[in-house]
């Protein structure tokens, strides 16, 4: 069920977390990106200013960088009205307690809402999370109050992050490609949401533009936007490199209303024969 931020944004509950986030969250590689971290910073508050409270960051993001400079956004009370989330390359528990302890000193925080496994694209990884104390160093920092909620991201295999739901562990999120593209080629829209949802799992989307490409299809940036955020997910995670960027995610996110079914399929259509080999969904070939 959607409702309104003061700021026209809407929002929804985060899976079974109760937590309400804005439909779209800021994306934290974009925030590095910019030679000045002064862009980054007034990116974030100006998103936060304007409702959005989700922000995406992850501990590798430019070897920190963009880390540092959510840090930096979020004084000045930033931080008591944000959401913040971060990613943890840790597949043992003595890697994820070293990056986890690194993110919240760069974050300049003594808690991080939602911690996520980053990146599960390897055969493997699910297995070593769970035998090699990674997910046991997660559930403690969430006892000590470091974390509040725990989830996982991938971009690659669907099949890896269905092993990640059956390990049977509580998960709080997953992070998933949400695109026209993907509902052709390697869908995680089609094997990933109907678990996710079936257990209560927030489902955060990301690459609502699939990197950019999805504009080679002939899709509009508003098209894929509308697609992406009428599909049954939280919030997407968009890349937001410039203060006008920013501007245009917001305007269609005030105008947005969902897509009807018919709408949603003569869309599909269009990018049928472009997406059907995955080209244009690189993070899933390269």
């Amino acid at each position: 069920m959607d409702s309104e931020s003061g700021n026209g944004i809407p929002t929804r509950l985060l899976g079974a977390t109760r937590e309400r986030v804005s439909i779209i969250g800021v994306g934290g590689h974009h925030i590095g990106r910019p030679s000045d971290p002064e862009t980054g910073i007034r990116i974030i508050r100006a998103a936060i200013d304007a409702g959005i409270n989700l922000l995406d960051n992850a501990w590798c993001y430019h070897d920190g960088r963009s880390e540092e400079i959510m840090g930096r956004a979020l004084r000045d009370g930033y931080r008591q009205r944000a959401f913040l989330m971060t990613k943890n390359h840790g597949r043992d528990g003595k890697t994820f307690r070293q990056q986890l302890d690194e993110s919240l000193r760069r974050l300049q925080t003594d808690y991080i809402d939602l911690l996520q496994f980053h990146e599960i694209i390897h055969e493997g990884e699910p297995d070593r999370i769970f035998s090699e104390g990674a997910i046991e160093a997660a559930a403690e920092a969430r006892v000590a109050g470091k974390i509040r909620y725990i989830g996982f991201t991938g971009h690659r295999w669907p099949h890896l992050l269905r092993q990640m739901i059956e390990h049977g562990f509580q998960w709080d999120t997953v992070q998933i490609p949400i695109n026209l593209l993907d509902a052709h080629y390697r869908s995680f829209a089609a094997e990933i949401l109907p678990m996710a949802q079936a257990r209560g799992i927030g489902i955060i989307g990301m690459k609502g533009l699939a990197a950019g490409r999805i504009l080679e299809a002939g899709i509009s940036a508003r098209e894929a936007l509308s697609y992406a955020l009428s599909q049954p997910i939280a919030s997407l995670i968009c890349g937001m490199e410039s203060l006008e960027v920013l501007e245009q995610n917001l305007q269609i996110v005030r105008d947005w209303q969902p897509m009807e079914r018919d709408e949603q399929a003569a869309l599909l259509e269009r990018v049928a024969e472009v997406a059907a080999d995955g080209h244009l969904e690189d993070y899933k070939t390269g």
